[in-house]
C-alpha cells in the first residue's frame, strides 16, 4: 500500500488483471465477513440488550465501528467498480487507461466521507484534526476494514461466549437451589433459625445479583488469553458461580445430613439411651465394688466413683422433644454431640471401674501365683515339706483375710517363691522390699 510514486512504473495490462482479481476476492471475502457479523446471534442480542459497564462503552463504540465498515466496504466496492469499468472499456487498455488503473488501484484513490455519529463514537478512527473524510489507497483500505472487522468481532463473539456459557448455568443452578430451599423447609431449615438457611438467601441474592450483571455487562466477566490476537480468545470468568455452586453444595450435605436425622432419629434416641444405661450401670457397679474393696483391702487409696452427669439425661429429654415437635435442623447437631458425650461417658464410667477394682485385680493375680506354686511343689514331691507348707498357709492367711493388706500379702507370696525356688534348687528370686529371708534363719 502507499502513495503512487508520479514517477513509478504505470502497471500493464496483466498486473491490472491480477490486480483486479486479487481484490475482487478479497471483496467477497470482505462482503461475505460482513454479512456474517451483521447476522452474528451476538450482535443481535447486543442490539437488543440493555447494556451497563464496559459492555455499554465498548458496544458503542464498536457500533460506530460496524457503521465506519460499511462505508468503507461501500466506497471499496464504488473503486472497484470504477476500475472494473475502467478496465472494460476496450480489450487492450490504453496507455491513459494504464495510468488511470495504475493510479487507482495504486494510490490513495478512495475518499471516504465520516459521518458525525462515527467522528463522535470512534474519535480515533478518523484524523486527530477532526476531518471528515480520509483518503486510502484500496490496500490500505482492506488493511483499516480487516482491522475494524477484528476488533467488532472480538468483541461481539466475547459478550455472545459469556451469555452462551454463564446465563444457562447460573439457571441451572438457581433451579437446583430452589429445590434445595423447598427441602430445607420442610425439616425447618429457614432463615434466622438456622445457618444454612441463611447460606440458602444469601445464595439466592448473589446468584440473582450474577444474572443480572452478566446480562447486563458480559464483558465484565471475561478473562482474555494472555498473547492471544484471535476473536474473543479467552474464556467466561465463573469465579462468582463457582463459589456460590460450592457454598450451594455445603448446604445441600448439610440438609442430608438433617435428612438422615430424620429417618434415623428414633434408632439413634434408642442406642444414646442404651449407651447411657450401661454408663450408668457400670458407675453403680464401680460404686459397689470400691464399697467392697474398703471392705476387703486394707491400706489402699480406693479413688472415688462420681455419679452419672444429669445434664446428659436432660439433652436426651430435649432430643425426645425435638424429634416428637420434628425440629430436625436442631435435633440434627444435638444428637451428634449426644453421641460423642455419650461415648465419653462410657468410657470414664469403665475407667473409673478398672481403677476402683485394681487392688482386687492384684489380689486376685496374687492368689493366682501362690496356688501356681503350690502345684509346683506337689508335682516335685515337697507337698510335705513343713517348711514350705507354714510359708504358704502364712501368705494364703493373708490373701483370704479381711482387709488384706496388699503389701504384706505380697512379701508374703514372694517369700514362699523363694523358698520353693530354694528348695528345687532354681536361681534365687529376688525379694522386692525389705532383707532376703533366709531358711532357717
Amino acid at each position: 500500500m502507499g502513495v503512487t510514486d508520479p514517477t513509478g512504473p504505470v502497471m500493464d495490462r496483466d498486473e491490472v488483471d491480477r490486480a483486479l482479481a486479487r481484490l475482487g476476492a478479497e471483496h467477497e471475502a470482505i462482503e461475505t465477513s460482513l454479512l456474517a457479523l451483521q447476522d452474528h446471534a451476538g450482535r443481535r442480542l447486543l442490539e437488543g440488550a440493555e447494556l451497563t459497564g464496559t459492555t455499554r462503552e465498548r458496544w458503542t463504540a464498536a457500533e460506530a465501528s460496524i457503521t465506519l465498515l460499511w462505508a468503507y466496504f461501500d466506497a471499496y466496492t464504488d473503486a472497484l467498480r470504477s476500475a472494473r469499468e475502467i478496465r472494460a472499456r476496450r480489450r487492450w487498455s490504453s496507455r491513459e487507461d494504464l495510468v488511470e488503473l495504475t493510479e487507482l488501484l495504486r494510490g490513495e484513490s478512495v475518499t471516504v466521507a465520516g459521518s458525525a455519529t462515527a467522528t463522535a463514537n470512534a474519535p480515533t478512527l478518523l484524523s486527530a484534526a477532526g476531518r471528515l473524510s480520509e483518503r486510502f489507497s484500496l490496500t490500505g483500505l482492506v488493511d483499516r476494514m480487516n482491522e475494524l472487522y477484528a476488533t467488532s468481532l472480538d468483541m461481539v463473539v466475547t459478550a455472545d461466549a459469556v451469555w452462551s456459557a454463564l446465563p444457562a448455568r447460573i439457571d441451572l443452578l438457581a433451579a437446583e437451589l430452589q429445590r434445595t430451599r423447598t427441602l430445607a423447609h420442610s425439616v425447618g431449615v429457614r432463615p434466622g433459625e438456622h445457618p444454612a438457611g441463611d447460606d440458602l438467601e444469601r445464595i439466592t441474592r448473589t446468584l440473582t445479583k450474577l444474572r443480572e450483571d452478566v446480562v447486563s455487562d458480559p464483558l465484565a466477566f471475561w478473562v482474555p488469553t494472555q498473547g492471544s490476537s484471535a476473536p474473543g480468545g479467552g474464556r467466561p470468568d465463573t469465579t462468582v458461580y463457582d463459589r456460590e455452586a460450592r457454598a450451594l453444595e455445603e448446604v445441600r450435605r448439610e440438609i442430608d445430613a438433617v435428612l438422615t436425622v430424620r429417618q434415623d432419629a428414633e434408632a439413634r434416641l434408642i442406642r444414646l439411651r442404651d449407651v447411657l444405661s450401661r454408663a450408668d450401670r457400670t458407675l453403680a457397679e464401680a460404686r459397689t465394688a470400691r464399697g467392697e474393696v474398703l471392705a476387703k483391702i486394707a491400706a489402699t487409696e480406693v479413688p472415688v466413683v462420681s455419679g452419672p452427669p444429669t445434664v446428659l439425661q436432660e439433652q436426651l429429654a430435649t432430643a425426645a422433644e425435638y424429634r416428637r415437635g420434628a425440629q430436625w435442623h436442631r435435633l440434627s447437631p444435638l444428637l451428634e454431640s449426644l453421641e460423642q458425650k455419650a461415648e465419653d461417658e462410657l468410657l470414664r464410667a469403665r475407667e473409673s471401674l478398672t481403677a476402683v477394682t485394681a487392688p482386687l485385680a492384684v489380689r486376685a493375680e496374687l492368689r493366682g501365683r501362690l496356688d501356681a506354686y503350690k502345684a509346683k511343689v506337689a508335682r516335685h514331691g515337697l507337698a510335705e515339706d513343713p517348711f514350705l507348707v507354714e510359708r504358704y498357709d502364712a501368705a494364703r492367711r493373708m490373701l483370704w483375710s479381711a482387709p488384706c493388706d496388699l503389701r504384706v500379702a505380697e512379701q508374703a507370696v514372694l517369700r514362699y517363691q523363694q523358698s520353693v525356688a530354694e528348695a528345687l534348687g532354681a536361681p534365687r528370686v529376688p525379694q522386692q522390699g525389705g532383707p532376703e529371708d533366709r531358711r532357717g534363719e
